[in-house]
C-alpha cells in the first residue's frame, strides 16, 4: 500500500468547501471521483484541514493510500486530465518510507503550521476579474491601524471570540507565529500562520480588523476580544470568498519549497 501527498490548488466559488456534505458539490468529492476513474479504487483523502464554502486553497495538502502501481509524481498529470480547471494538483510524491508501507505521514495530524492569506481591494468600484477572489471595501483602510491591530493576536491566546457561534473544538487555545498587513498597489493582504484555526477564526479576525482599519473601532476591540474570549466581543465574520490556504508546513516538507521546485522543474 502506497501513501500518495497531493499538493492541491482550487478556487472555491463552485464548491461547498472540502469535506463532502449533502447540500452541493464539495472538492473533496470532485477529487475523489477522479482518483476513482484513475485507479479503479476508492480512496479516501485526508487533508491538512477543512476550507469553508467559498474559501479558496493555493497549496492544501491531501494523502491517500492506493494499491495502484502508477509512479507517485506522475498522479498529478494523470489527475489533472480528469479534474474541472478550477482544481489543479501542483504535485504528487510519496516520502521517504510511505513506498514501503511506513505510513506514518498525515495530512492533518502532521501539520506543523498553517499559512493563510485574506484579500482586499480597498478601491472606490470592485473589479470584474477580483469579484470572486477579494473583498471590496470602499472605505480608505488604514494600514498602520490594521497592523497594530494584528500584531496582538501573536502568541498564544483563548480565541474563542475568534470562532463561530456553535462549533465545537477540544480547546480555543491557539498560538499564532505570523500576523501582518501589506499593501501591493489597490491590494490589501493579511497574512497569517499558526498552529491551527477554529472554524471562522481567520475570517473573524479579519471582520474585526477591518473594523478597526476603517475607524470604526480602536484596538482594544482586539484587546477586550482576546481578554474575554466570547464570540460577542469581536467584529464580523468577513466573507469567505477573500480567503485563500496558502501554505502548510510540515517537517517533512513544505509546500513553499515543493511548488518553488516546481516551478524551476518546468522552465
Amino acid at each position: 500500500m502506497n501513501r500518495i501527498v497531493l499538493i492541491i490548488e482550487y478556487d472555491g466559488s463552485s464548491y461547498v468547501g472540502w469535506q463532502v456534505q449533502p447540500n452541493g458539490i464539495a472538492v473533496q468529492q470532485v477529487l475523489g471521483e477522479a482518483l476513482f476513474k484513475l485507479t479503479g479504487e476508492k480512496c479516501t483523502l485526508h487533508a491538512s484541514g477543512r476550507t469553508d464554502s467559498g474559501v479558496h486553497a493555493r497549496a492544501q495538502v491531501a494523502h491517500f493510500d492506493t494499491e495502484s502501481r502508477i509512479p507517485a509524481d506522475k498522479f498529478a498529470f494523470a489527475l489533472n486530465t480528469y479534474l474541472p480547471k478550477d482544481i489543479r494538483i501542483k504535485g504528487s510524491f510519496a516520502l521517504p518510507g510511505e513506498e514501503a508501507g511506513e505510513n506514518e505521514f498525515h495530512s492533518r495530524f502532521s501539520v506543523q503550521k498553517k499559512h493563510y492569506r485574506y484579500a482586499v481591494l480597498n478601491t472606490v468600484h470592485d473589479s470584474a476579474f477580483l469579484s470572486n477572489r477579494a473583498l471590496h471595501i470602499y472605505n480608505k483602510l488604514d494600514l498602520g491601524r490594521l497592523n497594530a491591530a494584528a500584531k496582538l493576536f501573536l502568541g498564544t491566546h483563548d480565541f474563542a471570540a475568534f470562532k463561530a457561534v456553535g462549533s465545537k473544538s477540544a480547546t480555543t487555545v491557539r498560538t499564532i507565529y505570523t500576523s501582518e498587513w501589506h499593501r501591493e498597489g489597490e491590494m490589501l493582504y493579511y497574512d497569517v500562520a499558526g498552529s491551527g484555526f477554529l472554524y471562522n477564526m481567520v475570517r473573524i479576525m479579519v471582520g474585526t480588523m477591518l473594523r478597526i482599519g476603517q475607524g470604526y473601532e480602536d484596538v482594544s476591540l482586539v484587546e477586550n476580544a482576546l481578554n474575554n474570549p466570547s464570540r460577542e466581543n469581536a467584529g464580523d465574520t468577513a466573507p469567505a470568498h477573500g480567503l485563500t490556504l496558502w501554505r502548510v508546513e510540515y517537517d517533512e516538507f513544505d509546500t513553499d519549497e515543493v511548488l518553488k521546485r516546481n516551478a524551476v522543474e518546468s522552465e
